[in-house]
């Protein structure tokens, strides 16, 4: 891709969808207990053979980048960014040579400072584990260019919901939006039994709200802290797992959402949802 005019050709609707993305790179290597992650991990490979067609990019908002404004990486070839700690050395030598998507990086600028959201392209920015771990089992070829969109640093629910609103005509341009985050994410949860019958609790919430009506579903985002266990599942001012769902359920418009993989992880229930 690297001409604008080649996003604009007529395309089947993509989809948008949330995904979880593991822990660290949970996938390629050995986990205790065994089988830890295969749930997920069979969800993640399956996920491209439901697509109304190959994808021609792919628009990968990841909870592992936060800015003061909306950022898009716009590298020709960017680097990984191996932002995990204490896992095997075999890990940090993982690749994704996933080729970048400069024209779509600078619609994407353009199309959210249309809408009032500030925004810049980067460079010099790489792609980070929360696109590549999942993306190297849902296109393992890499041979999809990619664009990654950061999270405003404030985690303001609204604003990421009008992101992903400014965002959604992309869908027809043949790009897939993926939000790439965790529905649970509390790091001193994870194993504790302690966290499973809250865990669900949001989890109900969640699926609710995800299959709302537009409307309804929106205004129960942006209010997502005042759900059952909210802060238990997302603890205050560490919500950047959760926010990748929000640009996505903006950039879904009229379309209904449901949640198309659920499983008890780590004694956590963790799911993810897809619109479209």
């Amino acid at each position: 891709m690297t001409h604008a005019s080649q996003l604009s050709t007529e395309s089947p609707r993509q989809p948008v969808v949330f995904i979880p993305h593991g822990a660290g790179p949970c996938f390629f290597m050995e986990w205790n207990p065994p089988g830890t992650w295969d749930g997920m991990a069979g969800f993640l490979q399956g996920l491209a053979a439901t697509l109304p067609e190959r994808p021609r990019a792919i628009l990968m908002v990841s909870a592992h980048w936060r800015t003061p404004g909306f950022s898009v990486t716009a590298a020709e070839h960017p680097e990984l960014i191996y932002d995990y700690f204490g896992f095997p050395d075999h890990t940090y030598e993982l690749s994704y040579p996933a080729p970048g998507a400069p024209a779509l990086a600078e619609r994407v600028v353009g199309l959210l400072s249309r809408a009032g959201l500030a925004s810049s392209q980067d460079a010099g920015r790489g792609f980070d584990h929360g696109m590549f771990i999942p993306l190297k089992l849902m296109f393992p070829e890499a041979d999809i260019p990619v664009v990654q969109l950061s999270l405003r640093h404030d985690l303001d629910p609204a604003a990421h919901l009008a992101a992903g609103a400014a965002l959604a005509g992309l869908r027809d341009e043949g790009v897939l939006i993926v939000g790439s985050g965790m529905s649970f994410h509390n790091m001193r949860g994870y194993g504790d039994a302690a966290f499973t019958a809250p865990s669900e609790a949001f989890d109900t919430w969640l699926t609710q709200a995800v299959e709302a009506a537009p409307e309804q579903r929106a205004s129960a985002l942006d209010q997502w802290a005042q759900a059952p266990h909210a802060h238990h599942c997302h603890p205050p001012g560490e919500e950047e797992h959760l926010m990748p769902l929000m640009v996505v359920a903006g950039a879904a418009g009229q379309d209904v959402g449901r949640r198309v993989y659920s499983q008890q992880v780590l004694k956590t229930q963790l799911s993810a949802f897809r619109f479209g």
